[in-house]
Formats: C-alpha cells, sequence, structure tokens
C-alpha cells in the first residue's frame, strides 16, 4: 500500500485526522500488544505521534495505517509503532533518594548476604528509556565497588522502543542532561567531545561495559529467568497500565528476584493490593520474600 502511493506522490497529510472510532481500534491493539493504557483523552497525542508514521510511509489517512498495521501482514511497523506511543522521559539520578537507598540499605545488605558467592550482583534496570538510569546505576556501584574488596555486577537495561536503545547505546548526551551528575563523578565517568562547540559528552568505555542493553516487550517477550536478579528498578511505567496488567507483569518480574532481592518503583507509584511475594521496607522500596 505505502509503495502505491508513493509512486503516485506525496499525500496531503495534515489534512488527516484520527476518528474516535480508529482511535478505539489503536488503543485496544496497543493495550492488548503492549500493555499500554491510552483513555480517550490520549487521542490528539496519538494522532500527533502517529502522523510521523504516516509521513514515513506516505500512507493518506489513520484509517490506511490502521489496516496496514493491525492486519498482521506489516509486523515489522509494530515495532516503528513501538517507538511512537512509549513515553521516556527519563533523567540522571532521577528521584536521588533511590540511589542513596541502593547504597546505604540495599547493597550493604546483599552484599552480607553472599556468603562469599563469587557471582556478579545482577541488576535490571526495567524501563530503561535512553539510558540515564542504567549508567547511573553503574556509576553508583562502581564507586560501591571500591569499598570493597571484590564486588562483581552487571546491569541489564531493557526497554520496548529500540529507538531509545539505540540512544542508551551510544551513550552521548547533551551536557545540560549530565547537570544531576555531582562534578567528580562527572570527571570520572564522562567524555567531553573533542569538539568544544559539540556540546555533548560521552560515558565512558568502562561504564559502557557494565550495562547491556535489550529490547524487552513486559507482555510478550520472556523475562530474566527465575531467581536470577537481586535488584530492579521498575519506576515510572507501571502508571502506564491497568491494575491488571500490574499484576501479570509484576508477577513476573518478582519471579527473576532472588529471595530477600529488592524491587524499587517511582515514588508515584504503590503495590498496594497487588498479590505478590514482597514486603514494603520503605515507600517505593519493596524485599521480596
Amino acid at each position: 500500500m505505502a509503495d502505491q502511493l508513493t509512486t503516485e506522490g506525496r499525500v496531503n497529510i495534515n489534512t488527516a485526522h484520527l476518528s474516535e472510532r480508529t482511535f478505539r481500534k489503536f488503543s485496544d491493539f496497543i493495550h492488548a500488544r503492549f500493555g499500554i493504557k491510552l483513555p480517550p483523552a490520549k487521542r490528539i497525542m496519538l494522532e500527533s505521534r502517529l502522523r510521523k508514521r504516516l509521513r514515513e510511509l506516505n500512507i493518506a489517512d489513520f484509517d490506511a495505517y490502521a489496516e496496514y498495521v493491525l492486519s498482521g501482514n506489516n509486523p515489522h511497523e509494530l515495532i516503528n509503532m513501538a517507538d511512537v506511543v512509549s513515553t521516556n522521559k527519563t533523567d540522571f539520578f532521577r528521584e536521588p533518594y533511590h540511589f542513596t537507598l541502593l547504597s546505604e540499605l540495599v547493597l550493604p545488605d546483599l552484599l552480607q548476604k553472599r556468603h562469599g558467592r563469587s557471582k556478579p550482583l545482577q541488576v535490571w534496570s526495567a524501563a530503561c528509556s535512553t539510558g540515564e538510569e542504567p549508567y547511573t546505576l553503574a556509576m553508583v556501584l562502581s564507586e560501591y565497588a571500591e569499598t570493597q574488596e571484590e564486588f562483581p555486577f552487571r546491569i541489564l537495561a531493557t526497554d520496548l522502543s529500540t529507538r531509545v536503545l539505540k540512544h542508551a547505546g551510544q551513550a552521548v548526551y547533551a551536557e545540560r542532561r549530565v547537570a544531576p551528575i555531582e562534578m567528580e563523578l562527572r570527571r570520572k565517568y564522562l567524555l567531553r567531545s573533542k569538539d568544544p562547540g559539540a556540546g555533548v559528552v560521552r560515558i565512558t568505555p568502562q561504564l559502557r561495559k557494565l550495562v547491556q542493553f535489550r529490547r524487552l516487550n513486559f507482555l510478550e517477550d520472556p523475562y530474566p529467568e527465575d531467581h536470577c536478579m537481586d535488584v530492579i528498578f521498575c519506576r515510572n511505567v507501571l502508571i502506564y497500565f491497568d491494575r491488571e496488567t500490574q499484576q501479570n507483569i509484576l508477577s513476573k518480574m518478582c519471579a527473576t528476584l532472588r529471595p530477600g532481592g529488592y524491587l524499587f518503583v517511582g515514588h508515584s507509584e504503590t503495590l498496594n493490593g497487588l498479590n505478590l511475594p514482597v514486603k514494603v521496607v520503605k515507600s517505593t522500596l519493596y524485599r521480596k520474600l
């Protein structure tokens, strides 16, 4: 369809509008496939974001795009749709109290319980966006490791969006983005561009190699193996799912935690009312039973 439209010249996409009926088709599909809830108030937002895909494919209207992507004949477009509909707000040291808890409470407790276990500590950044969270974790864990005789660790960082994962893998950030990082850590873990006018920095190679990035759809893709994770950061993503989907996702996520492992959620999120094998340690911090 897109090829046929292209041979006829570029279509006027600016006049296309997303009807309520077609919005419901998209919102139902997105909820079923990705777990993301899109209430009616999000229709204009979805229209704006999907318009980019119409331009890329030279598809004339949203009904035609719905047929293109929802028919199942173009599975590659699902990845592009996921990139468009997912929200990816993040910062270095976002909700900094969590990283204080990690250093002062969680890591000492886990280290005490290791009993000589030489396997690396496993940490999962479960909605890593453009990489600021897992690289923050890498800095915090590296600093903590310097105080211990032996403290190997690994960080898995996953996200639904291939677009943000590509950004995260490149590890290049505007200087304004790294403002929350203390100056001492900036000197230690950031590299300035050779071009003084570029206004960007890059995460150092030794820090980058500590983080493994991969795409993961919470609803469809396999999670890490059971009882392999010591710490999970799943922050500011649960708010995009309904309660039933939260229960489903968090049940599978908790299965990956070792007994005694820790789960961090965002400050606007709670696990109250969910049936999960965890207990509250602090607000937004939970330990697996």
